[in-house]
């Protein structure tokens, strides 16, 4: 469902990914882990096609990212590490800008399940721009499974969210798996990684340094593993 091959982003004199190859299957979940700085939320841009490779290539359900970027975002649902959300819009206008874009119908029940599930109901129709930090990250990973995307791109999506906001991108993540979906989670949380995603991908310096199944990075002998790998 993805796939990377030798992907390069250069920005002036600074490589920010360094030759970086993934492939993520249907039905299957990766976890890219590892400091601020790595070059996780870099790679996912391109991923996602919001920002072009200085080199390599990207393959999202078998459309190439840099010949066919509008089929291939259109498989993408995407959460971004910052940003993304308009200040005055509602979450249910956004919902309802996303459902005119990809031209969803009767996507009003699925609107108001997600908003339930990311205790947004009672903020559906409240601007975003007075939106706590943890209530715009809840609603930026609504945003993104909304469609039932081929490939999920998930960029820090725990990032200052609360338990129950966490069970419910757990819970969208085991969903999407379950469509068929595959799912790629960054984040700097290892724990939480190793809850969400069968494998784990550890970069540092834009470069893989090592990869292995999420589950070997628990307890203390995988964080011990993982500071290893990452300093």
């Amino acid at each position: 469902m993805l796939v990377a091959e030798g992907l390069v982003v250069e920005f002036g004199a600074v490589r920010a990914v360094g030759g970086f190859d993934l492939s993520v299957a249907a039905g299957r979940s990766v976890a890219l882990v590892g400091r601020n700085g790595a070059g996780k939320s870099t790679t996912m841009r391109v991923l996602a096609g919001v920002l072009p490779p200085s080199g390599g290539s990207v393959s999202v359900a078998g459309h190439d990212v840099a010949q066919h970027p509008a089929r291939a975002r259109a498989a993408v649902g995407y959460c971004p590490d910052v940003g993304g959300l308009i200040p005055r819009a509602t979450p249910w206008e956004h919902l309802q800008l996303a459902a005119r874009l990809r031209g969803m119908t009767a996507w009003q029940a699925r609107a108001r399940t997600l908003l339930i599930d990311f205790d947004l109901e009672a903020a559906a129709d409240r601007v975003t721009s007075g939106f706590s930090h943890g209530m715009s990250r809840r609603l930026s990973v609504v945003l993104a499974v909304f469609h039932e995307p081929a490939l999920l791109l998930l960029d820090e999506p725990f990032d200052g969210v609360d338990p129950l906001g966490v069970d419910a991108t757990l819970a969208v993540v085991r969903e999407a798996r379950e469509r068929g979906s595959a799912v790629l989670v960054s984040t700097h949380l290892l724990e939480l990684a190793v809850l969400a995603c069968e494998q784990a991908v550890v970069l540092k310096g834009g470069r893989v340094v090592g990869a292995a199944p999420a589950a070997e990075l628990s307890g203390a002998d995988g964080r011990t593993r993982y500071r290893a790998l990452i300093t």
